[in-house]
Order: C-alpha cells, then structure tokens, then sequence
C-alpha cells in the first residue's frame, strides 16, 4: 500500500541552531570520566577518533589514556585460605581500549542543540555515522504533535504544571531512572518484553497511582512497556496485577503487599501536608496560573475524602472558594 500524500507540512522559520552543532547531526561522540582516580573531568571526544589507535588528554588534569595502554589501581594476592599463602598476585588494570570501548555514546539534536544518550534518539538507518535520526524523541513528539495537531505547546505546558503539582502533593522527587531500569533487568514488569534500548517503548510507572497523590521514586517506580503502562493508566495494582504479580512487586519495591492488594487509598502523607495551612498557601501561589486544575482537585478531594484544602488555606479569595462550590454542586447533581 503506497503511503498516504501528507497534507500538512511544517514551515520553520526562525530556527536556532548553535554554531557547534552545524554539521554535527550524523557524528557520535564518546563520553567518559578521566581514569585519574583524583579526577572528575568528563571527557567526550568524537567516536570515529577512537576506533583505532588514540591517545586522549584528559582536559583538567593532564592524565593521559592511550590504546594498547592500562590504567592501574590495586596490586593484589590472591590467597589460599587453606594453606595460608598467595598462590597468584598481580594488579588490577582497566585497559584503556575496554574503557573506550564500553563507553555511552551520545549526539546532538539538530532541534533543541542539546548533547544526549544515542538511545534517545530513533533508529534511521539511512542516516550514515550514527544510525539515528537527526531530532531526539522528546523534541520529535513536539514536531508531530505541532504537525499532526494532535497536542499544542500550551497543552504541553499544562500537562507538565500538572504533573508538578501532584509531584509537589506526593512528596515526590527527582528519580534514577537508570537505577530502575537496572532493578526490572530493563524488561516490562507485566509482560517480560525486552526494552534494552527501546526508550520509546518503555515508560516509568506510578505502581501506587498519582491520582491518589502518591509519589513516583526510585524505589516504588514499576517499569512498563509503553502498551501495559497505557492499559494501567491511573487503575490501583489490586485492580490490575494478579496476587502472584503483586507478590512479585512487593518484593521489587518495598511497598507492602496489603496496601497492593486492597481498595485505591490516598497517600496520608500528601493528606496531612493538605491540612497545613503555609503548605496550601504555597502550593496555591505556586500554581494560581493554574486555578482551574486546583478546583478539580480540591472538588475530588472533597468528594472522596471530606477534605477541602481550601479552607486550609489563609489567603485564597472568597470568589475562587464559590466558584469552586459551584462547580462541586454542579457535578454532585450530575452524578445524582
């Protein structure tokens, strides 16, 4: 089947592309920290320099790695504990090559002039040099949402404001993602598929959902595939996993295996952070230019568990708690 004629097409204009990133599209870079154990450089240097023979600088503090070469950092015996002797000693080297070898590759957008991770970036075979495509993932979800017009930037913005909010609800922080993907063995929780490198497949998720205001860690985060994180959504574990799966995500997370396996519960901590009033106060400036999506919550949250942070509050207008009751009694009677 021929392929659709596109009927919309994106006229840039204005475009800013950093001087050093002209040309740079199809060149990979290798990054790496300086194996002077009393450095911290973190050195990147072009791929097609260090495929055969290399000898790189580190920039700070001068240490030299060179191919054919080897770092030391311990001598070492190794003994026998059944005769008290060493039967081999020697010392422990990285080879400068292995080193080289095994480092992250990366490149850099052609859109947003950033240097990331080869891995976030789509396969394209027929770019030479990396393999990958010229734009990163998040900024060729930007492009087609603008081309297909299926999602505008101010939604964008909206859609990350909001998840700010909750992550400032939830007591949620900064995640390792890296440190999760290691923990699932880079596999879907639900269906063992493997996302090794698959960065467009794979999604990080709320095991305890955030609509019931609980935070996305390290050590709670679930690893999906991008179709059994879409089918969870916003469901409870109880409502998704079986009890063998959630036995399983017990383990995984720490999280205990009675709070899995029972009703959606709202997180008590992010409950308790609602009755202070300098935390709501905070949370409402913080986010005023987003007034309506507080009025949802605060209506939910009164629903569902009597609370009205609202009231908490010291500061907010009269005219923003009746447009809210407003709104509450309209979907009360809609509900009825």
């Amino acid at each position: 089947m021929s392929r659709r004629k596109p009927y919309t097409k994106v006229v840039k204009s204005n475009q800013q592309r950093a001087s050093h990133v002209v040309g740079m599209g199809d060149v990979a870079f290798k990054g790496f920290q300086c194996l002077n154990a009393e450095c911290q450089e973190f050195i990147l240097i072009r791929k097609d320099e260090t495929l055969e023979a290399f000898e790189i600088t580190c920039p700070k503090c001068r240490y030299v790695m060179k191919s054919g070469e080897e770092s030391k950092f311990f001598d070492y015996d190794l003994m026998d504990l059944r005769i008290g002797k060493a039967i081999n000693s020697g010392a422990f080297t990285v080879l400068h090559d292995d080193y080289i070898a095994e480092a992250q590759e990366y490149k850099y957008c052609l859109y947003c002039n950033s240097l990331k991770p080869l891995i976030f970036f789509d396969v394209h075979r027929r770019r030479r040099g990396t393999g990958r495509q010229g734009e990163c993932n998040l900024c060729k979800t930007i492009y087609n949402s603008i081309k297909n017009q299926t999602r505008l930037t101010d939604q964008h913005r909206e859609a990350a404001q909001k998840r700010r909010l909750y992550m400032d609800l939830s007591g949620g922080s900064k995640i390792d993602s890296k440190t999760v993907y290691e923990r699932f063995n880079n596999r879907c929780f639900k269906c063992d598929e493997d996302l090794s490198g698959a960065v467009n497949r794979r999604s990080l998720d709320h095991t305890l959902s955030v609509y019931y205001l609980w935070p996305l860690s390290t050590d709670t985060a679930n690893l999906l595939c991008a179709l059994h994180n879409g089918e969870k959504a916003e469901r409870w574990p109880s409502e998704y996993y079986s009890p063998a799966e959630r036995k399983r995500l017990s383990v995984i997370t720490g999280i205990d295996y009675d709070l899995l396996s029972g009703p959606p519960t709202y997180n008590p901590e992010a409950l308790k952070l609602l009755a202070q009033a300098e935390f709501v106060d905070k949370l409402l400036i913080k986010f005023s230019a987003y007034m309506p999506e507080l009025i949802k919550l605060r209506n939910r949250l009164l629903r569902e568990t009597g609370i009205d942070f609202f009231q908490t509050s010291t500061s907010i207008s009269k005219q923003w708690i009746e447009r809210a009751d407003a709104e509450y009694k309209k979907n009360q009677k809609n509900l009825s």
